[in-house]
């Protein structure tokens, strides 16, 4: 990455405290985004993307909340942000798309006062009637059927596919640099998700986002990112490029990802599951957490933290077996 990056997250660790002790969701990531650049985190249910996303907004509840590392966005320093600055950060210089837009647009509101209300709040100067006009415009550009009447719809009037347009229109009506996407697809139907990946992809490069998108699918990530990073256990194990990532996979937990996207694709193929469960993120073990799922496991991986081992231009990987066959 030659210029500097708009996202740069360095040695992010975030563990909750709760009543099973403290768990340890994010450990030590590092990740960069480039402006413009799509990039996404790859990786099962627990493996601390969403995590890592929600605190890029410092979303976490500070008292359960253990926060460390180094979160810089256009240079600014996220974690030393604080009241009506965090406040006035989130939504006009890093917005978020949530995962189910149902729960996250305020059922007793209009879609259009909503949108209404996040752009007076961080332009006091603008009028309402301005606001509203800007807020037609941003459903206009999400391409909602019959945007003045959706503009006057509560969110329980609007089918899925348009509450996801309707909460990517809010995401932008403060023309954010920095999209955060969690999850935007999962609860739509096939047809619905793909309109919604290509309008994504469109705004995206019209309006010159930096994007992080977390999923689960690698074919949604294929389908929009610039590069993937795949997460497993709070650690990213492996990162390139899209096209390096798809053609060479370098570590056994990608294969497994890749592998099963491929059997399940096929019309009565068995799954090839990876075999096993994610670990405990409160009792992670001390050398690699996926040793215990891993097919090509052996001395030390369960007692060695494996360091990242260059496979190519800005492509790398987390495995002991990669660092020895370096060797």
């Amino acid at each position: 990455m030659n210029e500097e990056p708009v996202v740069d997250i360095r040695n992010l660790t975030v563990a909750f405290k709760g009543g099973r002790g403290k768990v340890n969701a994010v450990n030590g990531v590092d990740l960069q985004v480039g402006r413009g650049e799509v990039v996404a985190l790859l990786g099962e249910s627990g493996s601390g993307k969403s995590v890592t996303l929600r605190s890029l907004l410092r979303l976490h509840p500070e008292q359960r909340t253990e926060m460390a590392g180094s979160i810089k966005v256009l240079g600014q320093d996220v974690m030393a942000l604080k009241g009506a600055a965090l406040t006035g950060f989130r939504g006009k210089t890093v917005s978020m798309i949530f995962q189910e837009p149902l729960l996250a647009l305020d059922p007793v509101y209009t879609v259009g006062a909503q949108i209404t209300e996040g752009i007076r709040k961080h332009e006091p100067g603008v009028s309402k009637a301005a606001a509203e006009e800007r807020a037609l415009e941003a459903l206009k550009r999400v391409r909602i059927p019959s945007p003045e009447r959706r503009l006057k719809a509560y969110p329980h009037e609007m089918s899925g596919g348009m509450r996801q347009r309707a909460m990517i229109a809010l995401a932008l009506a403060c023309n954010p640099q920095v999209l955060l996407a969690d999850e935007p697809t999962t609860a739509l139907d096939a047809t619905v998700q793909i309109q919604i990946l290509l309008l994504l992809r469109e705004l995206q490069r019209e309006l010159g986002l930096s994007v992080i998108l977390v999923t689960h699918d690698i074919g949604v990530a294929v389908e929009v990112a610039d590069r993937i990073a795949v997460m497993y256990a709070g650690r990213i194990v492996e990162t390139g490029p899209v096209r390096d990532v798809i053609r060479n996979p370098s570590h056994p937990y990608t294969k497994g990802l890749l592998t099963f996207r491929a059997h399940g694709a096929m019309k009565g193929a068995r799954l090839d599951a990876i075999p096993g469960a994610p670990p405990d993120l409160s009792k992670l073990p001390p050398g690699c957490a996926f040793a215990p799922r891993c097919k090509q496991v052996g001395e030390g991986c369960d007692t060695i933290q494996p360091e990242p081992v260059t496979l190519g231009p800005a492509h790398w990987a987390r495995c002991l077996k990669l660092a020895e066959a370096a060797e």
